[in-house]
């Protein structure tokens, strides 16, 4: 029979063979978030298409040519997230989140949503994990978020991966930079895409990032925004480097580096990874001092990152980086007959009410098929219970690997007790 449909174009099912790839990383960042005073937030999967167009910014890729955008029956415009940054800035001016103690730590893990070229590490839906900080500019705060980001990369075992840090400015000292970009750029106005004569008159910063093979040429000789910060951004930025110099967290400066979304000022960063191909980048972030008051609210510093899970198992898998598979079956209980395998059915209950994995037959298989079932599970222990192991109120456990046998008791209580201290003298063997 014919599939009704298949998934959407740049779109991925995660089957159960692969979910305990994604729970090892989210719990990986559930600790390293914790380690940092980060709790978690939850926001909707879309929100008002006036929140990224005015957070975001109306001059990016994302808002001009990404945004999955649609009208309710309402007639309001809505928008899947393209990004977690915005939605987070959202629910802390929403919710009065600035009258809480500061700084404001949170973390997310949010499905985003994008309208472009499906292709390796980009997806139409992916997955971001990111961090938040609201109420300092302290350089330290730079500094710290950077540092987890890279304490979670280490955690993980990633090679080959580079930092990469710039200061683009406040508003005050880009606007002399942005004078001199849209001079330079100028000169080359008729060679450039479209795209970028129009980001030539409203944004020039965004013709530094332009993919464009020819304009990306053109962009080398462009000036370098360092050359432009005032004295605030220049002693900011060179805090932030002393701090991850005293943490220990390497790093080059990039000067070309400018993000791809507005609400970025002073820091920002990359980490970034050549065992990937073109869609290198793993993680990004900054600081975005300006976002809170944007979006309505009193002056809030602000800043965060946030890395894609999709690309960072790319990356571990480019790097021969194993993942620890779940731990296997403790036991599997076969049964031969009804009441039997009422028995099985209440001790694996009783196993489980303890904490372990326990299975038995819930598809109607004979005996010899059970243990076949077992055998693929990678069950640790079996057991077989018929009519002569109810009459006794024992049976005997198996240890799968060596055949080592024992009798156990089949009380609840005592059962739990003789079978745990089999797992655990097993595992000591180990």
């Amino acid at each position: 029979m014919a599939l009704i449909t298949k998934k959407p174009r740049g779109t991925e099912d995660l089957l159960p063979r692969d979910s305990y790839r994604w729970q090892f990383m989210e719990k990986l960042f559930h600790e390293e978030a914790r380690a940092f005073g980060y709790q978690e937030i939850r926001t909707p999967v879309f929100e008002h298409t006036e929140l990224f167009e005015r957070g975001v910014g109306g001059t990016t890729d994302v808002v001009q040519k990404e945004m999955y955008t649609f009208v309710t029956k309402g007639g309001d415009s809505i928008t899947l997230r393209p990004e977690g940054t915005a939605g987070a800035a959202r629910a802390f001016l929403e919710h009065g989140l600035h009258n809480d103690p500061l700084p404001i730590k949170v973390f997310y893990f949010s499905s985003c949503y994008r309208y472009e070229k499906p292709q390796a590490g980009r997806l139409r839906e992916f997955h971001q994990f990111g961090m938040e900080c609201y109420g300092t500019q302290n350089p330290a705060a730079d500094a710290e978020l950077i540092t987890a980001a890279s304490n979670i990369f280490e955690r993980m075992g990633l090679k080959n991966i580079r930092l990469e840090i710039n200061s683009i400015g406040c508003p005050k000292c880009r606007a002399e930079y942005h004078k001199a970009l849209t001079e330079y750029f100028s000169q080359y106005k008729d060679d450039l895409c479209e795209d970028c004569r129009d980001r030539l008159e409203r944004n020039p910063m965004r013709l530094l990032d332009c993919k464009v093979p020819h304009d990306h040429e053109i962009a080398k000789g462009a000036p370098t925004v360092l050359d432009y910060l005032c004295d605030e951004c220049r002693e900011h930025f060179d805090s932030v480097k002393g701090y991850l110099d005293a943490n220990g967290v390497a790093y080059t400066v990039n000067p070309t580096i400018v993000r791809g979304l507005d609400y970025y000022t002073k820091t920002v960063f990359e980490f970034i990874s050549d065992d990937i191909g073109a869609q290198s980048t793993i993680c990004g972030g900054g600081r975005y001092d300006g976002l809170i008051e944007e979006l309505g609210g009193n002056p809030m510093p602000a800043l965060g990152f946030a890395t894609g899970l999709e690309r960072l198992l790319m990356t571990l898998d480019a790097q021969g980086i194993e993942i620890p598979e779940p731990d296997p079956c403790d036991i599997y209980i076969g049964s031969m007959g009804e009441d039997a395998h009422k028995k099985a059915g209440a001790l694996v209950n009783t196993l489980r009410k303890a904490g372990l994995y326990a299975e038995y037959d819930v598809v109607g298989r004979g005996l010899k098929a059970q243990m076949k079932y077992a055998n693929k599970l990678g069950a640790r222990f079996s057991m077989v219970l018929g009519d002569d192991e109810i009459a006794n109120g024992t049976a005997k456990l198996k240890h799968m690997d060596s055949g080592e046998q024992r009798e156990i008791s089949l009380d609840g209580d005592e059962f739990i007790r003789e079978f745990t201290a089999a797992k655990i003298e097993e595992e000591f063997k180990e």
